[in-house]
């Protein structure tokens, strides 16, 4: 959903000193798919003794729910380090600490074109309507952190092409885009920013 591309991910975890694995997917799994996938990625990494597996989730409880039930089948225990700490001061407290991160995806029925692109700062937070999150926790857009104080060095990267996609919605009792999950019969559509690696 982030549109973020692989080379650049890549670049990411080398300036993080983190190890880089790549788990692919179709483009449109069925959740059966994307749960296979998953839980033969992380029982490769159980056999490794790994045990827990960290997400950045907020306050959506049933996707938390979700994770930790799937988490459970296999044997991992989920930690959420950000768990209901208040999102205007989570995002507020990343700026501060210098990160630096470009949003890459807008949801069309959040925001409109204009902010996708956009370097997330003061501004962007003050443009925001009332009803869309400032870390995006809704699945209202996707970013990608290209700079901070645990990077070595900045990953470097141009913008490329705007381009506008739609999908069929999952029909699924949880999206892993954070976007409500009813059986409503429409499409997604989405702004996304191509970033090009420098």
């Amino acid at each position: 959903m982030h549109g973020v591309r692989a080379e650049l991910l890549e670049k990411q975890a080398e300036s993080l000193n983190l190890p880089f694995y790549k788990m692919e997917i179709p483009e449109m799994p069925s959740m059966e798919t994307y749960e296979e996938v998953m839980r033969n990625t992380l029982n490769n990494f159980k056999d490794q003794g790994v045990t827990h597996s960290i997400f950045g989730d907020i306050f959506l409880e049933d996707l938390r729910k979700y994770r930790e039930e799937k988490l459970e089948n296999i044997g991992f225990t989920g930690v959420f380090p950000l768990w209901k700490i208040n999102t205007t001061d989570l995002i507020h407290k990343f700026l501060d600490l210098g990160f630096k991160t470009i949003v890459t995806c807008v949801n069309e029925r959040y925001l409109n074109q204009s902010f996708v692109g956009r370097i997330i700062d003061e501004q962007f937070i003050n443009d925001l309507p009332d009803n869309v999150d400032v870390c995006g926790e809704n699945g209202e857009f996707h970013t990608f952190t290209f700079d901070g104080p645990i990077f070595s060095k900045p990953i470097e990267f141009k913008k490329g092409e705007i381009v506008h996609r739609k999908y069929e919605k999952p029909k699924t009792s949880v999206s892993n885009s954070g976007c409500d999950t009813d059986d409503t019969d429409f499409d997604y559509g989405f702004w996304y920013c191509d970033l090009i690696p420098n």
